[in-house]
C-alpha cells in the first residue's frame, strides 16, 4: 500500500483529499504547518507528497526545495494562486506536477496514480541488480566482472576471470583441459590446451590459502578439473 503524506493547512481540504486517496486504497498522514510537514517529510518513508504552496511558517517552494535536496519521490503542489510564475518556480524546485485549486479530488487520485506508476516505471528501469555467484567465501561478481576471496577483493585477468566463473557455477563436474579450453577460449583443443593448465595456476594463487592443498579446484588426474563444493 502506498504512503502518501498531505501537507495543507485547510482542514477540510486536506480531510477531503484523504478521503478520497483512502477510498483508492491509499495510507493517508496530514500535517497542517510547514514545519512539521517538512520534518516528517524528511524523517518518515512516504511514497508520494501533496504539498500545498501556502502554509503556515514554511511555504511550499521551500519545502519542495529541502525535500528534493534529501529525496526523489513524486511531489504534487497545490494551491490558490494561478500565476503561472509560480507554477514555474514550483516545477522548477523540483515539484513533479502543480494542481490549481479548486479541483476536482477524483483528478487528485488520478494524478496520483500516474504519478506513483511513472516514478515506480522509472525505478524499476534504473535498478539491474548485479548477477552474483557465491560459494564458499568466493563471490563472483559477473555483471561487474569482479571477485572478492573472504571479503577481499582479487584482480582477475579476462580469461582468468572467465575460467573461474564457469567452472564455480558447474561445481563438482569434471572437466577435461580440452573442454575448457573449448569453453573459455571458443576454439576446439587444436590449440594449446597448456594454458589452461597455466590459467588454473594463476586462479589457484588468488583464491586458494595454499596452491599446492587447494580447496577450491580440484586437479583430477588424468581426467581434468573440478570445482568443488
Amino acid at each position: 500500500m502506498s504512503k502518501i503524506l498531505i501537507i495543507e493547512d485547510e482542514t477540510a481540504i486536506a480531510d477531503l483529499e484523504r478521503d478520497y486517496l483512502e477510498l483508492s486504497g491509499f495510507e493517508v498522514q496530514i500535517e497542517n504547518s510547514g514545519d512539521k510537514g517538512l520534518a516528517r517529510a524528511l524523517q518518515e518513508e512516504f511514497d508520494l507528497i501533496i504539498l500545498d504552496l501556502m502554509l503556515p511558517g514554511l511555504d511550499g517552494f521551500e519545502i519542495c526545495r529541502s525535500i528534493r535536496e534529501k529525496k526523489n519521490l513524486p511531489i504534487i503542489m497545490v494551491s490558490a494562486k494561478k500565476d503561472d510564475i509560480d507554477k514555474i518556480r514550483g516545477l522548477g524546485l523540483g515539484a513533479d506536477d502543480y494542481m490549481t485549486k479548486p479541483f476536482s479530488p477524483s483528478e487528485l487520485v488520478a494524478r496520483v496514480k500516474a504519478h506513483l506508476a511513472r516514478y515506480e516505471r522509472l525505478v524499476n528501469s534504473n535498478v539491474q541488480e548485479n548477477d552474483i555467484v557465491e560459494i564458499h567465501g568466493i563471490k563472483i561478481d559477473k555483471t561487474a566482472r569482479r571477485v572478492w576471496v573472504d571479503g577481499e577483493e582479487k584482480n582477475f585477468t579476462t580469461k582468468e576471470f572467465d575460467l573461474l566463473t564457469f567452472l564455480a557455477q558447474n561445481p563438482n563436474h569434471v572437466f577435461t583441459k580440452e573442454e575448457l579450453f573449448k569453453e573459455i577460449w571458443d576454439m576446439e583443443s587444436i590449440g594449446d590446451i597448456a594454458t589452461v593448465t597455466v590459467h588454473i595456476k594463476k586462479i589457484r594463487e588468488k583464491i586458494e590459502k595454499q596452491s599446492s592443498k587447494p580447496q577450491y579446484i580440484e586437479t583430477i588426474w588424468g581426467v581434468g578439473y573440478r570445482f568443488k563444493m
